[in-house]
């Protein structure tokens, strides 16, 4: 059974960076935290991405590396076409997304759901597929 993308979003200082975080230190056997390629460099935030030149994001976008890719902030986001062979393989896949580009997203991956933070809030919009940390209130959407 191929497993569901899970789409992470909110507004910059929201806390989508620590969440991330501690996914990553916690073991969860079918999930898998995907990386975002950025043209940003590797130091800029706080987010653990893979910093690209706008060169090389447009050398890998020509090959059809990237599953997903977007443009805001001057910035140009992709995530690699990995999670194809993650989600294939049954692994629930979270992304670092952005809430203009969702619908993207859903067009292209019939599963997709989404986190959505706001004013300090987190709320969950599709059912749990790991034990939220205490932090996070599940609620209904």
């Amino acid at each position: 059974m191929p497993g569901k993308l899970i789409w992470l979003v909110g507004p910059s200082g929201s806390g989508k960076d620590s969440l991330l975080a501690a996914l990553r230190q916690r073991e969860h056997p079918q999930l898998l935290v995907a990386h975002r390629y950025i043209t940003r460099p590797f130091n800029a935030g706080s987010e653990n991405h893979i910093a690209l030149s706008e060169h090389e994001f447009f050398t890998r976008a020509e090959q059809h590396l990237f599953a997903l890719s977007w443009h805001a902030n001057n910035t140009y986001y992709g995530i690699g076409v990995e999670i194809d062979l993650w989600l294939h393989a049954g692994f629930d896949v979270l992304v670092n997304g952005s809430r203009a580009h969702l619908p993207q997203a859903k067009a292209r991956r019939c599963c997709a759901s989404g986190w959505s933070s706001a004013a300090g809030k987190t709320r969950w919009k599709s059912p749990s597929v790991w034990n939220a940390p205490r932090a996070i209130s599940r609620t209904t959407a």
